[in-house]
């Protein structure tokens, strides 16, 4: 884990090999065995679940495909943490139960920056989303034509390349990638929280009117779809606050040996919002259920056939 740390001449410090120290990490070979156990099980579930959504939502046809296109940049994100970032947290830890230090520290850092990235483009798209629920609604019948999927993708295409070169960044000057993550926090946050402010407001006006009975049936599929972005929003703030939280402590008061230990937690915590996903898309989203249902069957049916 790469922490920042700044002296009083406001001289930045990087410490990469933070968390790969004999001294902090002592007497704990138990707690990161039991962390890397449980990690390797959401690492699994995060990897099949992402897998078969991305799948069913392929064969999903009822989403307008820039929407469609969002949920699956997400699901593709979920499905690299179960991939790449818990299995290489996994190894920083059993490497350091076997005390392989300085291996340690280069799969701690390389781990790092791509949970980085993927977090980031998680939280982009997720914002995303709310504005593209926001357009949904205020646009109207000029929602397909300002909305495109060409437009949706080079927008997906910028989050992955500026996540990406602020990860790179961070070799350099973590400074300007930590300003960069405030920054781009702090807006996407806002951003979500104006876009399902407003969408509420207007819903409650729209309540207040008599829509015709083909305007009532679109804006019931568009409540299911809306449900859908809130949830996943709200479970990603709740996995990841906790986070930002240990992470701001550590900041501020250095890494001790009962705050590496929370941050484990918390971190696993961050891992288990890709295990979840899945879930709430089954639950919100009838046609993704069927689908995955579907896929499951199709599967089974082959593995018993063979």
């Amino acid at each position: 884990m790469a922490i920042t740390n700044f002296t009083g001449d406001e001289q930045q410090q990087t410490v990469e090999p933070l968390s790969c120290s004999p001294g902090l990490t002592a007497g704990l070979p138990d707690h990161l065995t039991f962390i890397s156990v449980f990690n390797s099980f959401l690492s699994l579930t995060a990897f099949l679940g992402n897998a078969l959504i991305l799948t069913a939502l392929h064969k999903e046809s009822s989403l307008h495909p820039p929407s469609k296109l969002l949920l699956r940049c997400l699901a593709t994100t979920d499905l690299c943490v179960g991939l790449l970032s818990e299995p290489l947290f996994v190894t920083v830890w059993m490497l350091m139960v076997n005390e392989h230090w300085n291996m340690c520290v280069y799969v701690d850092a390389v781990g790092f920056r791509i949970a980085f990235i993927l977090t980031g483009v998680s939280l982009w798209t997720l914002t995303a989303i709310s504005v593209d629920r926001l357009l949904a609604l205020l646009l109207g019948l000029r929602y397909k034509q300002v909305v495109t999927l060409k437009r949706t993708f080079v927008i997906v295409i910028t989050f992955w390349v500026v996540q990406t070169a602020f990860s790179v960044v961070l070799f350099w000057n973590s400074l300007i990638t930590l300003c960069y993550a405030i920054t781009g926090v702090s807006l996407c946050l806002v951003t979500s929280i104006f876009s399902y402010t407003k969408i509420l407001l207007k819903l409650r006006h729209h309540q207040n009117q008599q829509p015709n009975q083909e305007n009532q049936l679109n804006m019931e599929q568009y409540k299911k779809v809306l449900s859908t972005a809130i949830w996943l929003q709200l479970t990603l703030v709740a996995c990841y606050l906790p986070s930002g939280i240990t992470l701001a402590l550590i900041a501020k008061s250095g890494l001790s040996l009962s705050i590496y230990q929370t941050w484990n937690y918390v971190l696993t915590l961050v891992f288990l919002n890709s295990s979840l996903n899945p879930i709430l898309y089954c639950w919100k989203i009838d046609e993704v259920r069927q689908a995955m249902k579907n896929t499951i069957r199709q599967v089974l049916c082959h593995c018993f056939s063979s």
